[in-house]
């Protein structure tokens, strides 16, 4: 039946209805709710959020603070920092130019502080500035220089004969030109079964694979599950396959020379999307000159096995 498992981590009850524990991008598919807030935890959303959302929120931040110092400047007189229009809009427009210059520490010398108040308070917004400029350089070095994986994972999963029995397979690539080293992968499979109190329970099982661990990763790496007699779907028809309720959570590791450290990356198929009697197509090719050359546009590719 295979090596049965206690529980990675993610919990033996499930439900009828339950999603995949593991999103096609590696994270985990867990909503959170009535979570404390901690204001330690920004550094760790906006060093993870996409890079248009990061600089969206800079830019938004960016306009308030420069309005409510705007209004700020209002209120103690445009006087301070230049000639007022007795124009209301055309005051808080140069009140907000007045707070851009002197939140970036930029100035043309077209406006500036003329009374106590006013130098007091635009001393201070170029302080906060420099502050806030500081923390978004940091997250932007801290962004680059994060370690993390850049593994594509096959959008296929295939099931086919293998040998004399058959076997589940998928297949990996590195989307940087980096070297991979001593790359090894881990394949759990997840079960998830009505017991006899009418409960759905998950049970997880290691599975072994035809290869956990190579030298290097310079084209393709086929991951192959032998379905013989230790495996734990052994004896499955290919319909119930597609019927069963279970997902294969992936996790590959390797050392990358970039960062000088290792790092993982995670995945996970759906059993229900096996495509049975399927092969993958050959991802390599060699030109006229003898060069190996790997073709990303053939790498989800499939025919029939």
């Amino acid at each position: 039946m295979g090596e049965k498992i206690k529980d990675p981590g993610f919990g033996t009850y499930s439900n009828k209805s339950a999603k995949r524990m593991v999103n096609s991008d590696g994270s985990f598919n867990i909503k959170r709710v009535n979570k404390p807030k901690r204001l330690l935890e920004t550094y760790h959303y906006l060093i993870n959020v996409s890079w248009l959302k990061l600089f969206l929120l800079a830019a938004l931040a960016f306009l308030i603070v420069n309005l409510l110092f705007a209004v700020l400047y209002l209120i103690i007189g445009i006087e301070q920092i230049t000639e007022p229009t007795g124009d209301l809009v055309q005051d808080f427009m140069n009140a907000f130019f007045f707070s851009s210059q002197t939140l970036t520490t930029l100035g043309y010398g077209a406006m500036s502080p003329n009374g106590v108040i006013s130098g007091v308070v635009s001393s201070f917004e170029a302080f906060f500035g420099l502050s806030m400029f500081s923390f978004l350089t940091g997250l932007i070095y801290g962004r680059f220089s994060k370690p993390k994986s850049s593994i594509r994972f096959s959008e296929h999963i295939v099931l086919r004969d293998f040998d004399l029995t058959k076997a589940i397979m998928f297949r990996l690539v590195n989307n940087r030109s980096t070297v991979m080293i001593n790359p090894k992968v881990a394949v759990t499979l997840s079960l998830t079964k009505l017991n006899n109190v009418g409960d759905y329970v998950r049970s997880f099982y290691a599975l072994e694979l035809e290869r956990d661990t190579i030298t290097y990763l310079p084209t393709t790496w086929t991951i192959v599950h032998e379905i013989n007699e230790d495996s734990p779907l052994y004896g499955l028809s290919n319909k119930d396959f597609v019927k069963n309720n279970g997902e294969l959570l992936v996790m590959i590791s390797y050392f990358d020379e970039s960062f000088d450290q290792e790092v993982y990356q995670m995945h996970s198929y759906m059993l229900k999307e096996l495509k049975i009697n399927y092969k993958f197509s050959q991802a390599y090719y060699y030109n006229k000159e003898g060069e190996m050359v790997l073709d990303y546009d053939l790498f989800d590719e499939i025919e029939p096995a």
